[in-house]
């Protein structure tokens, strides 16, 4: 192996002497049409190195397709018998400060973004943003800047990051288009972080250059989650991204959130969910909160009963952080308690309101299918760098894998075949979640006066707590 050959190419040719399956082919297909480059990435040149960084990347992304779980497994992998070299040099490429894998990641997003969007079953659909935060639970406590973090899912703290992710969905791909990495500082002082001052002097520690790229990755981390962001739509707009809906979860909702949304210069909206609390919203009858406004909806006679979505809702206009939104209600049986959620498009009804809202489900999907699959947040390195690096190249394999299957699955099934097979067409993720929504939710939700939004997201991280849920999905399904 020399470092003029193509990593890409010579597997292609070898797979393909070999008859090899499909998927691999497709997977090859995608990466070569990519060319992918390194200028402005900020990657050092190593002439002692065996290969190319570029060969180096190429066989990272290939990792989970030929079964490599990681760097040290490499020499013991069938990917080694065509190209032979140490896990030392991909430990090297990992921990380099001064890649910037933010770029990196946006570049082949923005790629496989502009071959989806020419598809003509593209046409006219949704362009949304998601964020969300998930659990990258961790074992060693040697790991630089790791601490303690509360898991909401668990509901107790686990050690580890706090991984927040933007995504962008048009109800059929999901494409992840950046990260950042988080901690907490946790609540008692003589133990920041959740470790002991023997622990966090235990961490890995390194000196870096000022001006290195992983020093603002740094910076991020003790920055808060709200103000992170509002710094990557704001980025994602810089790099071309134009979306009609940024959906977000309770946690994210907040007045500094929806003043930045609408105040920029491209029409685009926020629907989040509320929580049942004290915040106020300025309505016609004064300044209410939740509850008292769902109470005075209930007096009024404006809450209805839809058949198909088996609930109860409303919605009343108001006014928060000096904007103008539209507040929904709903809740599953006459027991079931009420969930808020708000929109500044104040054109919304429920229905459609409620349909763009059930699209953010899709990144808990993603964070499952990245976690199960792609090994999200397994890197056992210590250096921070390496955790990066890590989680970037997962968001490029997953963002690879989610365009294969868009072309596969959906060429021969839309546009001119959509009417005739829409019975047998494979359903897209967010329509998956809709049937599940209807068919599960529904019924769980009205017999156990649960809340809808914390099923989905036990569902979609597998919690065996509710493995008869999926039993009884299954005997429906079969029925």
């Amino acid at each position: 192996m020399v470092k003029d050959s193509d990593i890409i190419s010579e597997i292609d040719s070898f797979f393909s002497k070999n008859d090899c399956n499909r998927a691999i082919n497709c997977i090859i297909g995608t990466i070569s049409r990519l060319n992918l480059n390194f200028s402005g990435i900020g990657i050092e040149k190593r002439h002692n190195c065996k290969l190319t960084s570029l060969q180096v990347l190429e066989l990272l992304l290939l990792f989970p397709f030929f079964m490599v779980r990681n760097s040290f497994q490499y020499s013991h992998s069938g990917l080694s018998k065509l190209f032979s070299c140490r896990k030392d040099m991909f430990y090297r490429f990992l921990e380099q400060d001064h890649i910037d894998w933010r770029k990196l990641v946006y570049r082949m997003s923005l790629r496989l973004l502009r071959r989806t969007g020419a598809r003509s079953d593209s046409e006219g659909s949704l362009q949304c943003l998601i964020i969300d935060d998930t659990d990258l639970p961790k074992t060693g406590f040697k790991t630089e800047l790791i601490g303690r973090i509360y898991s909401h899912v668990l509901h107790r703290s686990i050690l580890g990051f706090k991984g927040l992710f933007l995504c962008h969905t048009d109800g059929k791909t999901q494409t992840m288009l950046d990260f950042s990495l988080h901690g907490e500082e946790g609540k008692n002082p003589e133990k920041i972080q959740g470790l002991t001052s023997k622990q966090r002097n235990a961490r890995f520690c390194k000196v870096r250059d000022e001006k290195s790229v992983v020093n603002t990755r740094i910076r991020e981390y003790k920055q808060s989650k709200i103000e992170r962001s509002i710094e990557m739509v704001r980025h994602a707009m810089k790099k071309g991204m134009r979306f009609d809906y940024l959906l977000v979860d309770s946690w994210f909702t907040c007045a500094d959130l929806i003043r930045f949304i609408t105040s920029r210069h491209l029409e685009c909206h926020l629907i989040g969910m509320l929580k049942m609390g004290k915040t106020r919203y300025r309505t016609e009858a004064g300044n209410l909160n939740a509850p008292v406004i769902i109470d005075r909806l209930k007096k009024e006679k404006s809450v209805r009963y839809s058949r198909k979505l088996n609930c109860y809702y409303a919605h009343m206009d108001a006014e928060y952080a000096n904007r103008k939104i539209r507040i929904f209600f709903c809740k599953r049986g006459r027991k079931g308690a009420w969930n808020a959620f708000l929109s500044t498009d104040t054109r919304l009804d429920f229905f459609e309101a409620y349909r763009i809202y059930s699209m953010r489900w899709a990144i808990e999907v993603c964070f499952s299918e990245m976690k199960g699959l792609l090994r999200l947040g397994k890197c056992q390195c210590r250096n921070f760098s390496s955790q990066i690096a890590s989680i970037s190249l997962t968001l490029m394999q997953y963002n690879i894998l989610s365009h294969i299957k868009r072309f596969e699955a959906y060429e021969t099934i839309g546009g001119l075949f959509d009417r005739t097979v829409n019975g047998a067409m494979e359903l897209s993720v967010t329509e998956r979640i809709w049937e599940l929504i209807l068919q599960i939710v529904a019924v769980i939700a009205e017999l156990f006066s649960a809340d809808e939004e914390e099923i989905i997201r036990m569902i979609a991280y597998d919690n065996p707590k509710i493995n008869i849920i999926k039993d009884l999905c299954r005997v429906k399904k079969t029925a």
